[in-house]
């Protein structure tokens, strides 16, 4: 059973500016995903058009989905985020399991996820040996760890500052795509095959893939300086700035590449810059990703620090991690977390393809939850329709129901790409739900 009320009197302080906001969500969806997803798009679709209005749509939907959450956000400000949510649509048991999922399967993954391309990025830099990969992985983990541990003004500042070279890294991608010649593409674009409906779909889903993370500004509410419009205007502010980035960048790549031969590239963003500087610019190349990558690890720790901080706050089984401590951060949160990410990173350098592994790991999971908390909308408005909303979101229901159909079609998808490899997340889930048992037994 939960925990009785603590005596902790240090809790999370107002500390965090819109601008702070808008730099973690930046941090979090601007991601490497934007080098290699762009040709994955185009090799599905067959006009200049129709790439440029799916990333429109991904930039739409995220909007639709971030109204959705600036509802819950605004009227239940917790530093629990997601797991506040759930835990008032759902009960406490629910809440549970995904903040047991959320500490061990979805933000340690994803932070093996962002260390593994860091390293592989990295290593074309300085290569450690044969798991270089791996090993440029653990250490920037435990530096941007120990850096948030130290404070909350320590991590919200490099946050700044890499938000801004990696949204320079990005412009320097946009400023090459256009300066490059484009004119040899355009005789062989004419020979594109029309695009069924399966390849649309396909190419939607990479899209809103590239766009995730921007849920995470839920973990913050409470910390928000502005708590009234604060996360409402961040999550309008991240999300515009990103779908114009993304905008540009596949501008920027059609000018130089055309439809065809952006499908057709494996690495279309590093094949842009051999075309402007020759082979000499992989180190260039390596760098804007390197640092894309550090700064979505440190905008996932200080997210995913929260989430382990309020499981740990709610249940006596975790209350060694419920502890905020006056540097203004959930320190032992931050380093738990940091500990599960080194032994996924580890573990995942066993297996060939790493990247993959930790994919088929983190997504099942982390879209069915989502798509429980897009329906958290209509079950909190049903229990609590006079409950104070500073943000409800416009056109209820409709927007609601578009966010929940979107997340069930990405759960969907995500089972269909890791088959067999989801089952890694459901024993996850299956372990928290033994513990949640013993801990239910332990207090009757």
């Amino acid at each position: 059973m939960p925990q009785s009320p603590s005596s902790k009197t240090i809790t999370p302080q107002k500390s965090l500016r819109t601008i702070d906001i808008v730099s973690l969500i930046v941090g979090t969806i601007l991601g490497a995903g934007i080098f290699r997803v762009p040709s994955m798009v185009a090799g599905q679709l067959n006009s200049e058009s129709a790439i440029l209005i799916a990333w429109l749509l991904g930039g739409l939907i995220s909007v639709i989905g971030a109204l959705c959450y600036a509802e819950l956000a605004t009227a239940y400000p917790s530093v629990g985020g997601e797991y506040h949510f759930l835990q008032k649509a759902y009960g406490q048991k629910l809440a549970f399991l995904y903040g047991w999922a959320r500490s061990i399967v979805i933000v340690t993954g994803s932070l093996g996820i962002l260390g593994i391309t860091l390293g592989d990025y990295m290593s074309n830099i300085i290569s450690l040996g044969k798991y270089s990969s791996s090993i440029w992985a653990v250490m920037v983990v435990i530096a941007l760890s120990f850096l948030n541990a130290v404070g909350i003004k320590e991590g919200k500042t490099a946050q700044n500052i890499l938000t801004i070279f990696e949204v320079l890294g990005v412009a320097a991608i946009i400023v090459t795509g256009f300066l490059v010649d484009g004119s040899s593409h355009q005789v062989v674009s004419q020979h594109l095959v029309p695009t069924d409906f399966g390849a649309a779909s396909l190419a939607i889903v990479f899209v809103l893939l590239t766009y995730g993370g921007w849920n995470e500004a839920a973990y913050v509410s409470a910390e928000a300086v502005d708590q009234r419009r604060g996360i409402l205007k961040a999550l309008l502010m991240g999300i515009g700035l990103v779908t114009l980035l993304y905008v540009l960048v596949n501008l920027a790549l059609l000018h130089a590449f055309g439809v065809e031969k952006m499908g057709q590239s494996s690495a279309i963003a590093s094949d842009l810059f051999d075309l402007a500087y020759g082979h000499q610019s992989a180190i260039l190349f390596s760098s804007i990703v390197v640092l894309s990558c550090l700064n979505s690890i440190n905008a996932t720790i200080i997210f995913g620090s929260r989430s382990s901080f309020a499981l740990g706050q709610d249940w006596k089984m975790f209350s060694w991690i419920g502890e905020w401590h006056p540097s203004g951060t959930p320190r032992k949160a931050i380093f738990i977390q940091c500990l599960i990410a080194i032994i996924l990173i580890l573990g995942a350098s066993l297996e060939r393809e790493s990247f993959k592994a930790l994919v088929e790991f983190t997504a099942p999971v982390f879209w069915f939850f989502i798509l429980l908390i897009g329906i958290s909308v209509f079950i909190l408005r049903k229990k609590n329709p006079t409950h104070g909303i500073p943000c409800p979101v416009p056109f209820y229901p409709v927007l609601p129901i578009i966010f929940v159909l979107t997340v069930a079609w990405l759960l969907w998808s995500s089972i269909a790409y890791s088959g067999w490899g989801a089952l890694y997340g459901v024993a996850c889930l299956a372990v928290g739900a033994v513990l949640l048992l013993l801990e239910t037994k332990k207090n009757f």
